[in-house]
């Protein structure tokens, strides 16, 4: 906020910007990058034949003979996201390939190292993620503003629709997102009718994003999100498929654990909980903890400094 000629209003407690939050997308990554550079030939090219590598059993052939490659040569956030997309993707393809009952102990070097190294880099988790699957993985089609996803899974138009519909709540989300600081604004400066149209303009963002979820019937296909899509979300905690988790070679010699991806790891309603003091039970708490592993780091801090400082300001 911008200081006036006259009286100096005290600045706002946050701004979006300081999350990497934007003021049109919310937490949708603007405009994500659709290609790597030139040198990251190889891992573009298969992830952009998974469903077709996967569905005739080559695609795991395939990543042993590619090269490793340094992930020095990434610049800037943007380029490591659609990496660490690119690389979500393959490592998916490759431990689901055969499906829940031919699954894998080791992930290959030549992948491991790389997705580890990005992962570190962007404080992501290395297995896919809401952030990967939904946040960074859309693109315009077209100049009439239709969407389409980046890169896909099998799954085919319900996959596709699954996106896409997650997208769309998260961007039915964005005036909810500005809406906090408004709140905290008004809080601060002891503004009840700024605070009461903050709170209305987020009980407008949440109707918003209900009646966008909804459209996910008209999409997603029940049969095909449980048979297909599911599996290749799956991660390998708490997973019988893959019990003793998987080896990351060169990183680890003992295998990890990961949960696979989810719409619940979305930042979105976590934030409004604290803006409004929402607490669940001690079950959701330990969720909450392991979401933390899940969500960039950016993002997450978002979701308790709202009720930090809201509180801070109604005690003082």
């Amino acid at each position: 906020m911008e200081a006036g000629h006259g009286t100096e209003e005290p600045p706002l407690p946050l701004e979006l910007s300081r999350f990497q939050i934007s003021e049109e997308f919310g937490f949708l990554l603007p405009d994500p990058l659709t290609e790597l550079p030139a040198p990251f030939g190889p891992w573009m090219e298969i992830a952009q034949e998974l469903p077709q590598l996967i569905a005739s059993h080559q695609l795991r052939s395939r990543v042993h003979q590619m090269p490793q490659l340094s992930t020095q040569h990434l610049r800037g956030h943007e380029e490591l996201h659609l990496a660490h997309l690119v690389l979500s993707f393959i490592t998916m393809g490759y431990v689901w390939q055969e499906g829940e009952e031919g699954t894998v102990q080791v992930l290959p070097r030549n992948l491991a190292v790389p997705y580890w190294e990005v992962s570190e880099a962007l404080g992501l988790p290395p297995i896919l993620s809401h952030a990967d699957f939904v946040l960074a993985n859309w693109r315009r089609k077209d100049p009439k503003g239709n969407l389409d996803t980046i890169i896909k899974l099998p799954g085919g138009e319900s996959l596709r629709g699954f996106i896409l519909v997650t997208l769309l709540v998260e961007k039915a989300a964005v005036p909810g997102i500005k809406a906090i600081t408004r709140a905290l604004g008004a809080i601060l400066q002891h503004d009840e009718e700024t605070l009461h149209s903050a709170l209305e303009e987020l009980a407008g963002a949440i109707e918003a994003m209900g009646e966008a979820l909804r459209r996910m019937h008209d999409y997603v296909d029940p049969a095909v999100f449980y048979a297909v899509i599911r599996i290749f979300l799956s991660g390998w905690k708490d997973n019988p498929a893959m019990p003793d988790g998987l080896i990351y070679e060169g990183v680890s010699e003992e295998p990890m654990a990961y949960s696979g991806g989810s719409a619940a790891q979305s930042t979105v309603l976590h934030a409004f909980d604290e803006l409004l003091g929402i607490h669940h039970s001690e079950h959701s708490t330990e969720q909450k903890k392991l979401l933390r592993l899940l969500v960039p780091p950016a993002l997450w801090s978002l979701q308790y400094t709202p009720a930090g400082e809201l509180q801070a300001s109604m005690e003082s």
